[in-house]
């Protein structure tokens, strides 16, 4: 008889992801994902465009005051879009 190593599935499709280069990008995809849910729906019906580049998340949104507003907190939308993925994906937020 021979011994298996059995590990989890997670465990697989983790080195899986990493071993071909996919577990950045996914894991960007779910933090502009996340943008409704962090940032709320309110913020969400202003916001136009989300893209990551250099560890920054650019949104743009179409209300002044609520850019405005969006622009003092970037340092706590940071922390939250950072938690609610589970990894360390953006350094900063860029409102436009």
């Amino acid at each position: 008889m021979f011994r298996r190593k059995v590990q989890p599935l997670s465990e697989v499709l983790g080195k899986m992801l990493r071993d071909g280069g996919l577990e950045t990008p996914l894991m960007q995809k779910r933090l502009i994902d996340a943008w409704e849910v962090v940032a709320g729906k309110t913020v969400a019906r202003y916001t136009q465009e989300k893209a990551i580049r250099n560890q920054t998340l650019y949104v743009k949104i179409v209300n002044p005051a609520l850019r405005q507003d969006l622009s003092m907190m970037r340092s706590q939308l940071v922390k939250r879009l950072n938690e609610y993925v589970g990894s360390f994906v953006i350094s900063d937020v860029r409102i436009y």
